[in-house]
């Protein structure tokens, strides 16, 4: 099975994470911060001005740095490629 991951960014220190991707849509992400039983579930959501999405874990503001219009253009171009080849 393939798990999407992003890379998000903690604003308070600037680091950068890997995360997995539970649910991708263009209005909300819900992402999961670490592995096994010390996992943390987070929903991030459109900025107001669309052009990041943002979320709390654990007290930690998390920015994924990309606009709403550019993840519905990656949730599109992920149907295309699902879809099965014409003859």
């Amino acid at each position: 099975m393939y798990s999407e991951k992003i890379t998000v960014r903690v604003t308070s220190t600037g680091q950068t994470l890997e995360v997995v991707v539970l649910n991708k849509r263009a209005e909300a992400i819900e992402i999961v911060l670490g592995e096994g039983v010390h996992n943390v579930r987070c929903t991030l959501s459109p900025t107001r001005n669309g052009m990041a999405y943002a979320g709390n874990a654990m007290g930690r503001e998390i920015v994924y740095e990309r606009s709403q219009e550019q993840v519905k253009a990656d949730l599109q171009k992920a149907v295309r490629l699902d879809l099965p080849k014409r003859r």
